[in-house]
């Protein structure tokens, strides 16, 4: 089956050209994440339905093409990543998220613990992207080069992660959210990872 794919525009430091390009290129549907829908038209990007809460965005410019999520418990990020997941996309990119004030930098690394399983999700940096593992969606397999750096850090407590084809692997070992992730690096073979709880893999853009 042929991954369905969304691609979810934050209003937060907008992606350069070519990282957009390139995720609309492979397929993506945008969708603007509340005020995220404005910069995304600004930038010639008219997304399909603008979600979140809705107290950012021009509404006038969007008439017929919102869909509210009042629930203040939540932020608008982690509830269009559910919402999106409860449609059936099983992959989605994220961009825009970057920049803002630093709750909003920790609390979109908290919508990716906070996000069920059932799809692969990818925050998009301008030097990197950081994709999620759900124990549900099964290990993540790329291709590292040789020297490259990247890191691993655990959302949520795990007892047993799998690590292979890095300088320093993991062997079923237990891994909470410290910096002994940090800073791994490839070694020109493909890297496997897989892990009973929700890591954060960040990985050079190009990879």
């Amino acid at each position: 089956m042929m991954p369905v794919r969304a691609l979810l525009w934050c209003n937060g430091q907008q992606p350069s050209s070519h990282v957009a390009e390139a995720l609309l290129q492979a397929g993506s549907t945008p969708f603007g994440v509340d005020g995220g829908a404005d910069k995304a038209a600004r930038a010639g990007i008219v997304v399909e339905e603008v979600l979140g809460d809705l107290d950012s965005v021009e509404l006038g410019q969007w008439e017929g093409r919102t869909h509210e999520l009042p629930d203040d418990s939540s932020s608008d990020l982690a509830k269009s990543i559910a919402l999106l997941i409860e449609r059936g996309y099983t992959e989605i990119d994220v961009v825009g998220s970057d920049g803002g004030s630093t709750d909003h930098v920790l609390g979109n690394w908290a919508a990716l613990c906070e996000a069920p399983g059932g799809a692969r999700i990818r925050l998009h940096h301008e030097d990197a992207v950081t994709h999620r593992l759900h124990p549900q969606d099964g290990g993540l397999e790329l291709e590292i080069r040789e020297g490259n750096e990247f890191s691993v850090f655990a959302l949520s407590p795990c007892s047993s992660v799998h690590l292979q084809g890095a300088e320093w692997n993991l062997d079923g070992e237990a891994l909470s959210l410290s910096t002994r992730g940090l800073h791994n690096r490839g070694t020109g073979d493909v890297v496997r990872i897989q892990a009973d709880g929700i890591l954060a893999l960040i990985v050079p853009r190009g990879e």
